[in-house]
């Protein structure tokens, strides 16, 4: 019998919190996955690493194969040293989507060969004492930012001596605040806030001791916010693939920070009506408060499993984020729902028997409700 499972929301919190302070720009996650791998060790759930660190860990079910995956991704935003400037300061490129309007003002760390700086990003015309209303009228372009190492560099040679070099990564400060009445505010909450989210249900599946009538795959990727996501770490026995990500609750958009955001299409496309419909039909029977949205420019992990050729039923489910690539903010009430929705579905069996096949017979595909 199903049955929604207690949530541990100080764990969940706490280690939402220590990852949001590991940076984990994409193409330098190492520190963030270990950090995973230290909580995975915890819990006692088993999990293998790809060479570049993605992670696969195994809730342990009555059946083996074929099986399910919900998967999130540690990596997020940030930027690389694209150039050296003659006033000692440093060019910089974007990693993943991100506008350049809420680079301005950020603290981050500089990681070179020898050793982490500080420094902040600023617009090169950043002295309102010097250019007036020119602040104001400036473009805004990652062209038009530049990082202010907090050290004695004042020309490129500088920079040189201490051991800058092209590439060196950029990691943005998070600056998390959790308040008391529920809110979370921070950067790269996309999708670190969904990483907690899976480390959450994995720690009350433990706790409670259910069984589960299907393997589930735990999988967090390396490189989602540059294209890649899960195109490596997917089993090939997964017939159901769930992925937890960001929606966003801008003007125009129906996502909330509150409850579980169904995405019922992004732009690559629709995603699988009988999976996302079986969920929405989870939330109401076990009064799960939801809504639906669609996404017009927006990617997942979900697109680049089935780029790579996997045939999997998949969904997208989204705490609602406001200020989304930007100064982030969510609501606990949203990623509670989706601890709970997932509860319930790791316990349910596959949609679909047929599933079992990657081929098959004609025997046992769904139809659509006549209309």
């Amino acid at each position: 019998m199903m049955q929604l499972l207690p949530i541990d929301e100080s764990f969940v919190l706490d280690f939402l919190v220590r990852l949001l302070q590991t940076p984990s720009p994409a193409g330098y996650t190492d520190r963030a996955v270990h950090l995973v791998c230290d909580e995975l060790d915890r819990l006692r759930i088993p999990y293998e690493l790809t060479r570049r660190g993605a992670i696969r860990a195994t809730l342990k079910g009555h059946q083996q194969s074929p099986d399910r995956a919900i998967v999130a991704h540690v990596d997020t935003l940030g930027a690389m040293i694209k150039a050296f400037k003659p006033n000692g300061r440093l060019e910089v490129v974007p990693i993943g989507h991100w506008n350049a309007r809420f680079a301005e003002g950020a603290r981050v760390t500089i990681f070179t060969d020898l050793g982490a700086h500080r420094g902040s990003i600023l617009p090169l015309k950043a002295s309102g004492h010097t250019f007036g209303p020119e602040i104001d009228t400036q473009p805004v372009s990652w062209q038009n930012v530049e990082v202010r190492v907090d050290a004695k560099v004042h020309r490129e040679k500088d920079l040189i001596r201490m051991g800058f070099n092209v590439g060196d990564f950029i990691a943005i400060d998070t600056m998390v605040e959790v308040s008391e009445n529920g809110y979370i505010n921070s950067r790269h909450l996309d999708d670190k806030a969904g990483v907690a989210v899976l480390i959450g249900l994995a720690k009350a599946v433990v706790d409670s001791k259910v069984e589960l009538p299907v393997d589930c795959h735990l999988m967090l990727t390396i490189s989602e916010e540059v294209g890649a996501g899960a195109s490596a770490v997917m089993h090939p026995d997964v017939a159901e693939m769930i992925a937890i990500d960001n929606g966003t609750t801008a003007p125009g958009q129906n996502s909330s920070e509150f409850g579980v955001t169904f995405a019922m299409g992004d732009m690559t496309g629709p995603f699988d009506y009988h999976l996302t419909r079986r969920l929405i039909e989870l939330c109401k029977e076990f009064s799960i408060p939801f809504q639906r949205d669609i996404f017009r420019f927006y990617r997942s992990d979900i697109a680049t499993a089935l780029e790579a050729g996997y045939d999997v039923r998949s969904a997208l489910l989204c705490f609602g984020v406001d200020g989304s690539h930007g100064y982030e903010r969510v609501h606990w009430h949203a990623l509670e729902s989706l601890i709970n929705v997932l509860s319930i579905y790791v316990q349910s069996p596959l949609l679909f028997s047929r599933d079992r096949y990657d081929m098959g017979p004609r025997a046992g595909f769904p139809m659509l409700p006549p209309s």
